[in-house]
């Protein structure tokens, strides 16, 4: 499946998004290389664990690094934007716009379907509850001091929605030991201090938006992928000031097997959920 070219990412950011797309990205910070997961996290062969080693049981982390998310499971027969049979397995920056839609989820940016996606109808199910098409599952993502003012989840085996939603066992999965097929969906928030950065390494789709603009694009189905926003260098496109309180909305989509990486490095101390 040879690389295409997407579209290019959104002129209006076109200086804003520092994601630097590598495939195989660097190491998620000291300790964590690409194949490291959660402590107690399994095999990617391994039995099926629940939500609750993510927090999943709604219980409140006794800090405030943690991301509090809501997975929305999905089935591929019902859904074709999920395990799709176009080749498409590559990056395409663009499929949003730059900017986050006033119910704070992201706009699509296109009229109609595009490689990665069957259109704007289909593409709003993914970060809305949609009876019968997808089933929200709340859960909470650790982030762990990895070093001094450094803080990370890691895991190349992330799957919060296995034996939940449409799936009661793990082999009842879409067919699959694993669901990979779901969306999370992050709302948190933090004060910029100065000097802070936030890193997403994984597959698939992954939009973060600060103080609702774009920062980080790595949409499209493809394998994993790394993007930075350094806090400092963006702070004008942003719009954001040290000393203030800013949010920080994530949105991401596993939608294609046969690999799920989920990995966020940061040197923001604290984010409150709003």
């Amino acid at each position: 499946m040879g690389p295409q070219p997407g579209p290019a990412v959104s002129r209006a950011l076109a200086g804003l998004v520092a994601a630097t797309l590598v495939a195989g990205g660097a190491a998620c910070g000291p300790g964590a290389g690409a194949d490291d997961v959660v402590a107690g996290e399994p095999d990617a062969g391994g039995p099926a664990p629940d939500a609750r080693r993510f927090g999943g049981d709604g219980g409140e982390l006794p800090s405030c690094q943690a991301l509090r998310a809501t997975v929305r499971d999905f089935q591929p027969a019902t859904h074709p934007d999920f395990e799709p049979l176009s080749d498409s397995d590559f990056a395409y920056p663009g499929l949003v716009e730059p900017a986050l839609g006033g119910d704070g989820k992201p706009v699509y940016a296109h009229a109609g379907a595009t490689p990665h996606t069957a259109g704007p109808a289909a593409f709003a199910q993914w970060y809305r509850e949609t009876p019968g098409i997808n089933v929200a599952i709340e859960t909470t993502i650790p982030l762990t001091e990895t070093a001094p003012g450094r803080y990370a989840f890691t895991s190349a085996a992330f799957f919060p929605a296995d034996g939940l939603g449409f799936g009661d066992t793990a082999l009842a999965n879409d067919g699959q030991y694993h669901n990979f097929h779901f969306t999370t969906e992050i709302h948190t928030t933090f004060t910029y201090g100065g000097g802070e950065a936030f890193t997403f390494r994984g597959d698939d789709d992954l939009w973060l938006f600060i103080n609702g603009r774009l920062a980080i694009d790595l949409g499209g189905l493809h394998p994993e992928l790394s993007g930075t926003v350094d806090l400092d260098a963006q702070a004008a496109a942003l719009g954001i000031t040290p000393g203030n309180v800013y949010p920080m909305d994530i949105f991401h989509a596993e939608r294609h097997t046969d690999a799920s990486n989920f990995h966020v490095e940061t040197t923001i101390d604290c984010f409150v959920v709003p």
